[in-house]
């Protein structure tokens, strides 16, 4: 009997204190997440540098630009190096000195009209100018000193001989193309067109006067066309050389004339 009503009084005390329980339940509060102790670091996601640079700037007024310095800076040991300079083609002094060239020659030309033959000499001046290496353009004039001819007439009574002394006058111009341009040594051909011309004297003697009177009278009667093909050597050291030439200088004159010519003389390159 006992037993029933101390189970009788529990369940009533349950009852009655289950409202209360169920209100005291409704008002906790709803739990708020943890926060991170204070002695934690937060981590943030990592950013790279173009990440930083297309962030807007956030510096105010009076302080460094923080963000733009982090960008990649080279030590400082190390500065910055300049681009190496562009190649450059090395030029031999060779081609320094291998614009052109002037040359003075002595001048032998073995004059041979209708069988007979009279052998010349003179002097004479050469300037070329290179349009490629092996290609220069040169132009030459050349004096050779008079020689005397004899003229024996007679109107069967009386002879005379009369003694006449005749100039060879001759300029060329034309292309010589060089061989063995990249030593002090080459070789070449010429082919050059131009004129000679004979003039005449009565003195024998060599002056001013003469060359002046060769140089008037061309385009006259005594200048005729002339053609020459030749060839020769060049040795140089340096900027002074030696040439030496020989070739056909041909004439026109109502028939064609093949005549020696000879020239040697030193050549200055510039």
């Amino acid at each position: 009997m006992t037993r029933k009503i101390f189970f009788a009084g529990l369940s009533l005390s349950l009852v009655l204190a289950l409202p209360s329980w169920l209100a005291a339940q409704g008002e906790q509060p709803t739990p708020q997440p943890q926060s991170a102790p204070a002695d934690q670091q937060v981590q943030t996601p990592a950013t790279n540098s173009s990440d930083r640079a297309m962030q807007p700037s956030q510096v105010q007024p009076g302080q460094s630009d923080q963000s733009s310095s982090s960008a990649y800076q080279p030590p400082p040991d190390s500065p910055p190096q300049a681009p190496p300079p562009p190649p450059t083609v090395m030029r031999s002094d060779r081609f320094e000195k291998d614009h052109g060239e002037v040359e003075a020659f002595a001048d032998y030309l073995r004059f041979t009209p209708s069988g007979t033959t009279t052998n010349y000499v003179g002097v004479g001046g050469l300037v070329g100018f290179n349009a490629h290496p092996n290609l220069a353009i040169e132009a030459q004039m050349s004096y050779d000193f008079a020689r005397d001819f004899s003229t024996t007439t007679t109107n069967g009574v009386t002879t005379t001989i009369v003694t006449t002394s005749v100039r060879p006058l001759t300029g060329l111009f034309g292309p010589k193309l060089q061989f063995g341009t990249s030593s002090p040594f080459r070789a070449f051909v010429t082919g050059k067109v131009g004129f000679i011309d004979f003039s005449t004297s009565n003195s024998g003697v060599v002056s001013g006067n003469s060359f002046n009177g060769a140089v008037s009278g061309v385009g006259g009667g005594g200048t005729h066309f002339a053609v020459y093909p030749g060839g020769g050597v060049e040795m140089f050291a340096g900027w002074f050389g030696l040439r030496l030439e020989a070739g056909d200088e041909i004439y026109l004159n109502n028939g064609t004339y093949n005549n020696l010519r000879v020239a040697a003389g030193p050549v200055i390159r510039f």
